[in-house]
């Protein structure tokens, strides 16, 4: 049975979520797709110019409604204003909204606000609405150190979220491990929670291979945050001494600044290569070429246990991967076979860098295999938007 589906979600094309490629896969099987959304504005600063006057637009079959946003920028409070805005006028446009849904699916990005008029639409049409969460609220904040445990805030917060997901009909968790904060921090019954994991965002790369210097080329792409363990990455390349093997890093966040001094200070210029933020497909075509992809995540809390994002990408692009992970992201790692595990320990890491250099072409190539195997079985946005849909059905 075909289905009229609302999507509700702050964050869609042009902004670079997997939210749009889950949207196109269920118009392509067979399914009417709206999506309310804002305008597009998420790592510009600004509402991008040509949107400003756009509230209605079809995007490969989807059926696209924006509401107005303030834009975010860097400063905490045009953040704020940001959830807000959308949080308010998202809500209004589904207190005018008449036409009538089969189900609502709202995805769960920071915050969980972006969630409201999903359960706005479900108490006026008596549908039934699915959340689908992929970033922990309040959770989130507190990793972040956006804001402190004991605060008003946080317990503001707590409650709002607890609320928004309470409403829900099922909820859709990105990573095993949230069931465990959903019982024991938000004191939510777990019967209706279910693990269906994201995709990646981009499952393969149509630019031309970026080509690397000869030796052993590895790479990181994601968020240089705290909790991403940057610092070991300097830390581990200092007690490699074979200069033929080079670390690359794509991205960019609150440790940037520090990474490049750390970098400078270790006089590791040539081989560690940073290049700052990238587009998704231009970073997509740094992993063809690359020996492994490296991904590490600080074991605190509930987010320290969950699948990094990234993972999912790596499994996509069959390449052997260094993991400095615990949790649900080891778990994968392990299941695949795909991977050289270490400790958050520059040491260990080093002896897995090491050990992947003693590797020839087959052994990297089997094990680059045994993850996209594991990525296609569990994780393709196919497998993914189908899971999705048993829900929504």
């Amino acid at each position: 049975m075909d289905m009229k589906i609302l999507i509700v979600c702050q964050y869609y094309y042009p902004e670079n979520f997997v939210i749009t490629n889950i949207a196109e896969e269920l118009v392509r099987n067979g399914h009417e797709v709206d999506v309310l959304t804002g305008k597009p504005n998420y790592g510009y600063g600004y509402i991008l110019p040509e949107y400003k006057n756009v509230y209605e637009e079809v995007i490969n079959g989807v059926n696209v409604f924006r509401v107005n946003l303030s834009p975010r920028k860097k400063s905490r409070l045009s953040i704020i204003k940001n959830y807000l805005s959308f949080w308010k006028n998202s809500k209004k446009w589904v207190s005018k909204c008449k036409k009538l849904y089969d189900v609502v699916y709202s995805m769960s990005l920071s915050p969980v606000t972006i969630c409201s008029a999903g359960n706005l639409y479900k108490k006026k049409h008596y549908v039934k609405h699915i959340i689908h969460c992929v970033d922990l609220w309040p959770e989130s904040v507190l990793v972040t150190k956006a804001v402190k445990p004991n605060s008003l805030t946080y317990k503001i917060l707590y409650r709002w979220s607890r609320k928004i997901y309470s409403k829900a009909d099922k909820i859709l968790i990105g990573s095993p491990s949230f069931a465990e904060y959903f019982e024991k921090i938000l004191k939510l019954p777990t019967d209706n929670i279910h693990f269906v994991p994201q995709c990646s965002l981009i499952e393969k790369s149509d630019s031309i291979p970026y080509q690397y210097k000869e030796g052993i080329n590895i790479l990181y792409c994601g968020n240089l945050g705290l909790i991403q363990l940057i610092p070991l990455i300097t830390e581990s390349m200092k007690l490699v001494e074979n200069k033929k093997i080079y670390f690359h890093v794509i991205g960019m966040g609150p440790m940037s600044g520090y990474f490049k001094k750390q970098i400078k200070d270790s006089g590791l210029d040539s081989n560690i290569i940073y290049y700052g933020p990238m587009a998704a497909k231009l970073a997509a075509s740094y992993f063809i070429n690359a020996d492994a992809l490296y991904v590490s995540l600080k074991d605190e809390g509930i987010v320290g246990k969950t699948i990094p994002n990234k993972l999912m990408m790596y499994m996509a692009f069959g390449k052997p991967i260094i993991g400095v992970v615990e949790g649900d992201g080891k778990e994968v790692l392990q299941k695949s076979g795909g991977a050289l595990l270490a400790s958050a320990d520059p040491t260990s890491i080093k002896e897995a860098i090491i050990a992947l250099s003693h590797m020839d072409k087959k052994e990297k190539e089997h094990l680059g295999s045994l993850n996209k195997l594991y990525y296609d079985t569990h994780f393709s946005l196919k497998e993914v938007t189908r899971e999705i849909e048993k829900h929504l059905k």
